[in-house]
């Protein structure tokens, strides 16, 4: 089975200059050509920070379907160019149709959930095997008993709030656990009191929602090349601005994808404590340097290959958001009966 995996540009040095050339896109800082790369090579370009980019270049990628994002230096989304709206009408209705229907919605919801959790728990079986200290691993086997009883009460929720807070409940023991997985010569650096955004207030913090927000850009971008709408979820409550489904889609690829990368990360000594700055306030922010060191990370990571419950074979981590977002536009359409998460095993 043969798969294509396009490219994803980062593009992250200030005051970059990105034109058209030809069939390929141009990058230029201070007027010398740093990169070339042939369009059809490209599938995304992600801009972080202060990046420029030439009118010609923008139409191009519009009419190619090369989605153009723009984020903030830290990986908050800012805005996203696209061309027209690709896929079926009729799959789009059915989506808008299906969020009314609170019985469909809860049980997307709740597919949602049980595979977040599942797969954070396999983070943390992972890490209590691993771990050199007893301690540790006895700390984390106590958190994975509690997501298992968090699963075991999520099919009986009656509803999305009561989904909600067995998710809340759950996040909060898991992110307590997680710095356990830190080799312990490293981890009082790393120590988060629970999960912070917006802004963080750790490194540990920084770095998880640096990649997140690569990872929800990739689940967008998945949902949307198979024609669904990003906006409009089942679990995370629609509002102006919130691409809600691609937060959906996110949930089950969180622990797996970004947690578990940037637990390498820093067990590996690719990122240490002089890779943030703190600023006034208390936000911790990854420096330039150390952005690119992820993004190289991230995008190695997307390569590595995993054996997909469902396709029993074996496929690109990258391509799993879009492979989800199929199985997600089959549900819609009455072809599946429920969606099932990615399991990782």
């Amino acid at each position: 089975m043969a798969y294509q995996l396009l490219n994803t540009l980062y593009v992250m040095t200030s005051n970059s200059y990105l034109h058209l050339e030809n069939d390929t896109l141009r990058v230029d800082v201070e007027r010398e050509k740093k990169l070339q790369v042939p369009l059809h090579h490209l599938g995304s370009i992600v801009c972080l920070g202060n990046i420029m980019l030439s009118p010609a270049l923008m139409h191009r990628c519009a009419e190619d379907g090369i989605s153009l994002v723009l984020l903030n230096n830290q990986g908050r989304f800012k805005a996203r160019l696209e061309g027209p709206v690709s896929g079926n009408i009729l799959l789009r209705q059915a989506q808008h149709r299906l969020v009314l229907d609170k019985k469909f919605a809860l049980s997307i919801a709740k597919s949602a959930i049980a595979g977040k959790l599942r797969n954070a728990r396999q983070v943390l079986l992972r890490g209590a095997r691993e771990a050199s200290d007893a301690e540790d691993s006895s700390a984390l086997t106590v958190v994975v008993e509690k997501l298992a009883h968090s699963l075991r009460n999520l099919p009986r929720a009656p509803d999305l709030d009561v989904v909600r807070g067995i998710e809340g409940d759950a996040a909060k023991n898991y992110f307590s656990a997680l710095p356990l997985i830190i080799k312990r010569g490293v981890r009082d650096k790393f120590m988060m009191d629970g999960r912070t955004r917006r802004p963080p207030r750790d490194r540990f913090n920084a770095l998880l929602s640096f990649l997140y927000s690569m990872l929800m850009n990739d689940c967008r971008s998945a949902l949307e090349s198979v024609g669904l709408d990003p906006q409009l979820g089942f679990l995370h409550t629609v509002r102006p601005g919130r691409a809600a489904l691609a937060l959906d889609l996110t949930e089950e690829f969180r622990a797996i994808f970004a947690d578990r990368l940037a637990l390498t990360l820093i067990n590996r000594g690719q990122i240490n404590t002089n890779d943030f700055a703190e600023r006034e306030g208390g936000a911790v922010l990854i420096e330039e340097d150390t952005r690119r060191t992820v993004v190289i990370a991230y995008q190695e990571r997307k390569k590595e290959e995993v054996i997909h419950p469902l396709l029993q074979t074996k496929v690109p981590i990258g391509l799993l958001p879009l492979f989800q977002a199929r199985f997600m536009a089959r549900v819609l359409r009455g072809e599946m009966d429920g969606y099932l998460p990615f399991l990782y095993r």
